[in-house]
């Protein structure tokens, strides 16, 4: 296993963290801008993450490599039915070559320890199930469940 160190996402991070969406080959909106279309788009959308502390962006660094191997983005949402917050892990991406070494299980990790100091009643993520996290039940062994009563909606305001 790699040596991994979580830590707050920087300005720095930014091209490596386009290069990582980029490459998973999964939006291909992505795909088709160019390079520094993607790495404009990753600094405005940290930028509004980093406003307040209703968000939170991780990177995983490989400290063997020296490079950043994946990174995770939660949003803190409080709702009128729980206790305390939900928090939405909205993306999970940890670079291919990286996978399997233990970066989204660090990021994970470092997510519940925050959620927990937050006083959350719960963390929620989607995923594709034709997603490799998914097929080798990657959440599911982390202690997440698959709610099968529940559908996600989606409502398309901008085409991408």
């Amino acid at each position: 296993m790699a040596k991994i160190i979580v830590r707050g996402a920087r300005h720095e991070d930014v091209p490596i963290i386009a290069e990582i969406v980029r490459n998973l080959g999964w939006f291909p909106h992505v795909e088709k801008e160019s390079e520094q279309a993607g790495e404009r788009r990753v600094a405005q959308q940290l930028e509004l993450l980093d406003a307040d502390d209703s968000h939170t962006v991780l990177v995983a660094e490989d400290e063997d490599e020296g490079t950043v191997a994946g990174y995770i983005s939660v949003h803190w949402l409080p709702y009128m039915i729980l206790d305390g917050p939900e928090g939405y892990i909205s993306e999970l991406f940890v670079r291919e070559e990286a996978r399997g070494k233990g970066v989204g299980k660090a990021l994970l990790n470092d997510i519940r320890e925050l959620a927990d100091a937050k006083n959350c009643s719960r963390l929620m993520l989607i995923s594709s199930r034709e997603r490799e996290a998914a097929e080798m039940e990657f959440y599911a062994k982390f202690g997440f469940v698959e709610r099968p009563e529940m559908a996600n909606w989606v409502f398309t305001l901008k085409e991408q």
